[in-house]
């Protein structure tokens, strides 16, 4: 019997740290618009190697040559991962390209859809999926 309740307390426990992180997630959607896409480059000022999101922000100099820094949410830490990402693929001062899409309210912010390293001793710049929360059939 103790076996059973102790199985039991296992069981429902592992059910609501899955209902947790379920509902701290968030949809593409909810927060981007796949109808704004965007291209932006500029130099890499922090990486956020996290769960449940990896993020990157960098400087980007706007039209007016205003440097306007920028947050680009990435997928998870395990997604980049098998797409060739490492902890170290991005590095303080890097020049990227992320292509992606707006947020919805505004602000600078994108979802990235993929990232791509400046070029470097004539080789071409890398380019790596970003692993994006957005699999609509538009953008794939």
């Amino acid at each position: 019997m103790k076996s059973a309740l102790l199985a039991s307390g296992l069981i429902l426990g592992g059910m609501l740290m899955v209902a947790d992180r379920a509902t701290a997630h968030h949809s593409f959607a909810a927060e981007f618009d796949s109808k704004k896409p965007v291209k932006l480059k500029g130099v890499v000022t922090k990486v956020d190697w996290t769960n449940p999101h990896v993020w990157i922000y960098f400087k980007v100099k706007d039209e007016s040559g205003t440097v306007v820094n920028w947050g680009a949410e990435m997928g998870p830490p395990h997604g980049l991962q098998g797409s060739g990402w490492r902890r170290e693929t991005l590095k303080i001062g890097d020049e990227i390209t992320v292509d992606g899409f707006l947020a919805k309210n505004g602000t600078m912010r994108v979802n990235a859809r993929s990232v791509t390293l400046a070029s470097t001793g004539g080789r071409p710049g890398q380019t790596l999926d970003a692993a994006s929360s957005n699999k609509t059939e538009e953008t794939k």
